[in-house]
């Protein structure tokens, strides 16, 4: 047997994942602001790429990859417009303007904003340089905590204090442990937690959550004995056992649910609330609109969708002065800057047409409401676009669309099946779980419904489903249960 170096050939399939395979894939599975930030470092490291402002100064008009649904039917058609140019109307070139009077202008003493305008609409700030600056809670504890006490020691304490909250206001050390850490007697600690607890938001540096809502009734002159006796007996007001609390309280039922409303309306997190940013406002991918004849148009949001070009003069006129090494960055560029716009533009037909295919799939959704909301798995869709399902996942994750309903996550619309008592045509998870609110929502005190009852109520009705399915909506609806309810019901608060 003999052994030396050889050349073999041989031939093999292999599937190969390129970079900018990977990057299609990535941009369809990003939401509209990962697209629009990944959109920006592209414009900032290509130079063959620019953002495209043609829309500028035109005429509104609709989108090119709109798609009209009429009443179901699977053609789409592309609406497209000419651009229309705004024309201002030409002022006389013979008027005199030197000589006409200019009324609330400089001559008479008025004020003028930047370029010559008197209500300053013209100026050059942004609304970001006027927004008024938000300060933390902590700053704003330690700007209390320097008005309310003069001593340096108690400063010392309360800064101390400050920097063992938790995220909810609560201060979960003890003042014997904060004493012993400080060097300091117990007593002075605590004296200065207790005079922290009315700092505002009013109820920080509690204990716990009686000591926080009495720090808030206390502040509004509301704690009295009742009020009190309703604190030390939390756990029953959580078990809803309004019968023991109104002997507990010696008070009727009716001043027991102005007690119990009273306490609804405290915060007892007021730690939680008070660095809050503010809620980000949602921006729908795809914009959908009924027509007159029945049907539905979609049409992708303008305000989502990059726009980008390849600045092909560049290219031209740079790359036959270019070296060796020049010509290949730029060739490199030119390629990636065009796959961009083509993975752009692919990632947008499949989020058109995927979206088409379940505002198909869900008319009666829409036309009807929740009731008739059908099971839906990524299969069906998959197969109806001709994609496959990790696609069909990909673009409707963090993807939403705006319609006469309101503003839905595309995966709103994938529930699962349950059966048919008759064999018939399966119900939504999501329309099950509807109705059993409506079903407790409209409970009276006499007639509270157990999960037994609403199994057999949606029995009746065509459903299906077990009491331990009925038990884990329930839940999941945070809706207690039937003796929890007929507590609550049975004194109204």
């Amino acid at each position: 047997m003999a052994f030396g170096p050889r050349l073999d050939l041989r031939h093999s399939q292999s599937l190969v994942m390129t970079p900018q395979l990977r990057q299609a894939i990535k941009l369809l599975q990003f939401s509209n602001l990962e697209v629009a930030a990944f959109v920006e470092e592209e414009l900032e490291r290509n130079p063959l790429l620019e953002r495209d402002e043609r829309g500028e100064g035109l005429a509104e008009r609709p989108a090119p990859d709109q798609v009209p649904l009429a009443n179901g039917d699977a053609d789409t058609a592309a609406l497209v417009s000419a651009p229309t140019l705004a024309s201002p109307e030409a002022a006389p070139l013979d008027a005199e303007h030197a000589e006409e009077y200019d009324a609330g202008g400089p001559a008479d003493g008025v004020p003028m904003g930047r370029g010559g305008g008197t209500d300053f609409a013209d100026d050059g700030r942004g609304i970001e340089d006027m927004a008024s600056t938000t300060r933390s809670l902590a700053e704003r504890l330690h700007e209390q905590l320097r008005l309310g006490f003069t001593d340096r020691v108690d400063r010392l304490i309360g800064a101390h204090l400050i920097a063992l909250l938790d995220p909810s206001g609560r201060l979960l050390v003890r003042a014997a442990a904060i004493a012993q850490a400080l060097g300091i007697e117990t007593g002075r600690v605590e004296a200065v937690r207790r005079a922290m607890l009315r700092f505002e938001p009013t109820g920080m540096f509690a204990h716990d959550l009686k000591e926080c809502l009495a720090a808030q009734l206390a502040e509004q002159n509301r704690l009295d004995p009742a009020m009190a006796a309703l604190l030390d007996n939390l756990d029953l007001l959580a078990r809803r056992d309004m019968r023991r609390l109104m002997a507990l309280c010696e008070v009727d039922a009716a001043d027991l649910a102005d007690m119990v409303a009273e306490l609804r309306r405290l915060d007892p997190k007021p730690g939680a609330q008070a660095d809050e940013a503010p809620a980000v406002p949602i921006v729908p991918d795809i914009l959908m609109r009924p027509m007159p004849d029945g049907g539905w148009t979609l049409e992708l949001n303008p305000q989502t969708l990059p726009r980008v070009l390849v600045n092909m003069p560049l290219s031209a006129r740079v790359l036959p002065r270019s070296t060796r090494e020049e010509r290949a960055f730029l060739s490199e560029r030119l390629q990636s800057a065009n796959w961009l716009v083509k993975s752009l533009q692919q990632r947008a037909q499949t989020i058109l047409k995927v979206a088409g295919e379940i505002v198909r799939q869900q008319d009666g959704f829409f036309r009807h409401g929740v009731a008739h909301l059908r099971p839906l798995i990524l299969r069906d869709i998959a197969d109806a676009v001709e994609m496959h399902e990790s696609t069909v996942s990909r673009v409707t994750s963090n993807k939403y669309i705006a319609t006469p309903r309101g503003t839905f996550e595309l995966k709103y619309f994938f529930t699962t099946a349950i059966n048919a008592t008759a064999g018939g045509e399966s119900h939504s998870a999501e329309a099950v779980r509807h109705r059993i609110r409506a079903m407790v929502a409209a409970e009276t005190a006499q007639d509270v419904l157990s999960d037994d009852a609403i199994v057999a109520i949606l029995r009746r009705e065509g459903v299906d489903i077990a009491r331990r399915t009925v038990a884990k909506y329930r839940e999941a609806l945070r809706i207690p249960s039937s003796v929890q309810r007929k507590r609550e019901k049975a004194v109204p608060a």
